[in-house]
């Protein structure tokens, strides 16, 4: 037989006995009613039909606040589901279409909904996680810390069993505009033409209001945090280490972890997979927590 035919032929057995079709997914699912075309979320699902009131991961994506989408995931809604979670991804508007605040409250009414929602889906709406990498880590951050979005939309921290933000580097925004300012004026302005000033603003109030470590503060019901980054970014690294010490300042479990030998993408994407240092952080991190009380 032909070689090529051989390997059609073999190839669906080789993947269904590696659990390569490890979950059911469940696109494109509107969280505003008559919303914006970016109002869907997906969810990952395992494939077991009884399988009920498992805990949530809910993972917000990056892309500078103005590109991306849901579907960039990599591996981790199979690594999840496999380990018994109900995985959601979320779309949310973009600058420069709505101001900060509206993408913010976006998120927020996305994790509304899934609080509200997820049961039908096998999901613990008690019993969830945020994580989400890049501009999806300064969105995890905040609306797990700030807690005027989440009590908008009727969550409560209560809910909430931990933080996973990813290689994100405006947790504290004065600070990376200060930053990168002062690079822009040692080294010219041109690669920084559309930094963090245009994009949260040019009212400072509004820059420390965006920063999560504004508002941490002992017994608001913070959940523990797990900050991981890729050390060989001044940025990441400053920032991760900067939100972990105001978290544990405040008595909030956190823990920052620098993976080194990777970088702002690969950090992401390795995530699930399971000799990858990080991954092993990961899992570390949630399974105490995904049975017990915080």
């Amino acid at each position: 037989m032909n070689a090529k035919l051989v390997f059609a032929f073999v190839l669906p057995f080789l993947l269904l006995s590696r659990g390569a079709i490890a979950q059911k997914l469940t696109s494109d699912i509107p969280y505003v009613e008559n919303g914006h075309q970016r109002h869907v979320l997906d969810i990952y699902t395992p494939d077991e039909p009884a399988a009920k009131s498992l805990p949530v991961m809910f993972w917000i994506h990056g892309g500078g606040w103005q590109v991306g989408d849901k579907s960039d995931v990599a591996l981790k809604p199979k690594a999840l589901t496999e380990r018994g979670f109900v995985f959601v991804s979320t779309n949310y508007r973009l600058l420069p279409e709505v101001e900060m605040e509206d993408l913010i409250g976006d998120v927020a009414k996305s994790l509304g909904w899934v609080h509200k929602n997820i049961a039908r889906y096998g999901g613990d709406p008690k019993r969830i996680f945020v994580g989400g990498h890049s501009a999806g880590a300064q969105l995890a951050a905040l609306i797990s810390i700030d807690d005027r979005y989440l009590k908008k939309e009727g969550v409560s921290f209560d809910v909430l069993r931990g933080c996973v933000p990813v290689d994100g580097d405006t947790y504290d925004i004065p600070k990376i505009i200060m930053t990168a300012e002062f690079r822009q004026a040692l080294y010219g302005g041109k690669m920084f033409t559309f930094g963090h000033r245009q994009k949260f603003g040019n009212d400072p109030e509004k820059h420390v209001d965006f920063s999560a470590v504004t508002h941490v503060a002992k017994d608001k019901g913070i959940p523990p945090f797990l900050i991981l980054y890729f050390p060989g970014n001044p940025n990441t690294r400053a920032q991760a280490r900067r939100l972990e010490s105001v978290l544990r300042e405040a008595e909030i479990p956190a823990k920052a972890y620098g993976k080194r030998d990777s970088n702002h993408s690969r950090l992401n994407n390795d995530l699930g997979k399971p000799d990858d240092p990080s991954t092993q952080e990961f899992y570390e991190f949630l399974d105490p927590l995904v049975g017990g009380e915080q």
